[in-house]
């Protein structure tokens, strides 16, 4: 087992993480409020709806057509004005199947070769996706911009590793925690900063090119400022006492401590993916039901999503980071449970947002609980592989999910799709309360707190 790590060590990687991350996850939620206008510029150029244009073959005229005809399988007609919506869902599912085919690979290569050569590894996919997307005149040269993208995100799982290497037992579920807040910081100004950026037109052929701009000024500089910020904390690459004598006396290096195990991993990427199918496809036909029941315009959908990212960015500020993981885990799915029973039954905007709240509790606490439960369960020189694997699981619950519900959402209607889900969830309910079990190493020591809180 690794030494602990210096406090001051720890509290500056924990700065560079949080910052790095942060920049990160704002140049990402830059794009998801562009998505239908954005779309709608391709189709417009590449697939006109105007019945005397000439029919074009492009790429995107071809997945209009197999989205039409998937569309015409339903018994309740489906609205044209839903066409660029089902499209970006399909793009978003397309993004995170890749990233369920990559996260274990960049999990397993940062436990290898270390943390900040994988990181530095992933950003310069990063950078090379969101440069498609500043060019990004057609829609064939966008497509590429997220299979790209898709394929080399790797900064939020290697920075759960990187935060994972540098917290002990006390402290694990904060560091974590501070991870969620970046999310829900960034996902309540990223987006409407997005949308800002998108009103300036710089290049004719590309009118999303100046949020695509500054989306790659702000990875660039993450990139660069990793570089020069971020040790290595990968433990077996740090614990270097002795190393050279050992070396120069070809003594062979000790193998790591072995882990006991509480709860299988298999078991937390179950819950994990489980989750997340039923979650994301609520979240995707979150806009879908607003503007069936309630006629929201997108801008009115922005403000409850900011609700939700500021209600949960309070949250893990103050409770979550408090919370032992497990503890986490069952509050959040718990709340799940009851803004799906709402969602099901609403009339009122007021019981919206009472929704809202619950959903935004289940943001502050279950993902971040689960990557904390996760890394208590692996050991030093298997945590990057391993919470890879949990998010591959996680990435694939998300890819699926919004397909699978928003089908359920048009054959059989709101009500049967939210207590549909509403029932998922209480499956996952169930596997959180009756199997999985507290980690002895997750149960906070006496003075444990203090620490914890003079170190952050």
């Amino acid at each position: 087992m690794a030494p602990p790590v210096d406090p001051s060590t720890r509290k500056r990687v924990l700065r560079v993480i949080f910052i790095s991350l942060l920049l990160d996850l704002i140049s990402f939620t830059f794009i998801l409020p562009l998505f239908p206008n954005l779309l709608e510029f391709y189709r417009n150029a590449e697939a006109p709806v105007d019945a005397g244009a000439p029919p074009s073959k492009t790429l995107l005229s071809n997945l209009l057509g197999y989205l039409n005809a998937y569309k015409a399988a339903f018994a309740r007609p489906i609205d044209s004005r839903y066409d660029i919506v089902l499209l970006g869902g399909a793009l978003g599912s397309l993004f995170s199947l890749l990233q369920a085919i990559a996260s274990p690979i960049i999990g397993r290569l940062s436990d290898k070769y270390g943390r900040r050569t994988a990181l530095l590894a992933s950003m310069a996919g990063n950078i090379l996706s969101v440069l498609l997307w500043v060019v990004a005149v057609d829609f064939r040269t966008f497509l590429a911009s997220r299979i790209v993208g898709g394929l080399s995100e790797g900064n939020v799982q290697l920075a759960t590793a990187i935060a994972t290497d540098i917290s002990d037992a006390n402290s694990r579920g904060s560091t974590m925690a501070l991870i969620g807040a970046c999310f829900s910081i960034a996902f309540t100004f990223g987006p409407a900063l997005g949308a800002w950026l998108s009103s300036i037109a710089t290049v004719a052929a590309n009118p999303f090119a100046t949020a695509a701009g500054v989306s790659l000024f702000l990875i660039v500089t993450e990139t660069v400022y990793l570089y020069f910020s971020l040790p290595e904390t990968l433990p077996s690459m740090t614990n270097t006492d002795g190393a050279a004598e050992k070396k120069n006396k070809k003594e062979p290096r000790a193998a790591p401590t072995p882990v006991q195990r509480t709860n299988s991993h298999f078991l937390l990427n179950l819950v994990h993916m489980t989750f997340l199918l039923f979650f994301s496809g609520m979240e995707f036909s979150l806009p879908f039901m607003t503007y069936d029941l309630f006629a929201y315009s997108s801008a009115r959908n922005g403000r409850l999503l900011g609700y939700i990212g500021l209600v949960a960015s309070l949250l893990q500020g103050g409770v979550t980071r408090r919370l032992p993981p497990l503890l986490s885990v069952r509050v959040g799915v718990v709340s799940c449970l009851v803004s799906f029973a709402l969602l099901a039954r609403i009339s009122s905007v007021a019981g919206l947002y009472l929704a809202a709240t619950g959903l935004a509790t289940t943001s502050a606490t279950v993902v971040t609980g689960l990557n904390a439960l996760s890394s208590f369960e692996a050991g030093e020189d298997e945590r990057g592989g391993k919470l890879g694997i949990l998010r591959s699981w996680g990435q694939l619950g998300r890819g699926l999910g919004p397909v699978l519900f928003t089908s359920v959402y048009w054959w059989a209607g709101r009500e049967t799709a939210y207590a549909m889900g509403a029932l998922g969830i209480a499956g996952v309910s169930a596997l959180t309360l009756f199997g999985l079990k507290t980690p002895p190493a997750s149960v906070k020591q006496k003075g444990g707190a203090k620490d914890e809180k003079k170190e952050l």
